[in-house]
């Protein structure tokens, strides 16, 4: 049998207009505690390839999974999927204040999602 080695890679969803990507942008914004717990667990998303249990992960909608980081009362929330290729796609980061995830960043995520899947050279 030929296994193949190949790791994963975490890639930054980019808006097409102005090619920004928000979740760097919440990311680049954190306290410097909160960016290493952060960037921690997205390292240990990918050493995963992409599959974390809770309470690291949750599903939300279709392939739409959430990376879960608390931090003291903070709840940082980073949504993601894998995608071709070995690739993982951070789609929307939020800071989380209620029980609830807001449907308007999971309608976020999911237009960031079409996004990618539409294009996947870029990503791919």
């Amino acid at each position: 049998m030929i296994y193949n080695n190949k790791e994963y890679k975490v890639k930054f969803y980019r808006e097409s207009l102005n090619k920004k990507s928000p979740v760097l942008e919440y990311i680049g914004n954190l306290e410097i505690k909160e960016k290493a717990k952060v960037l921690k667990y997205i390292d240990f998303l990918r050493i995963n390839k992409g599959v974390l249990d809770e309470p690291y992960s949750k599903h939300i909608k279709g392939k739409i999974r959430e990376l879960r980081i608390d931090f003291s009362s903070k709840k940082h929330r980073i949504f993601y999927f894998t995608f071709i290729n070995r690739n993982i796609i951070l789609l929307h980061a939020f800071l989380k204040r209620t029980n609830r995830t807001p449907l308007s960043d999971i309608k976020k995520a999911e237009q960031n999602y079409y996004n990618v899947v539409n294009n996947p050279k870029i990503y791919g």
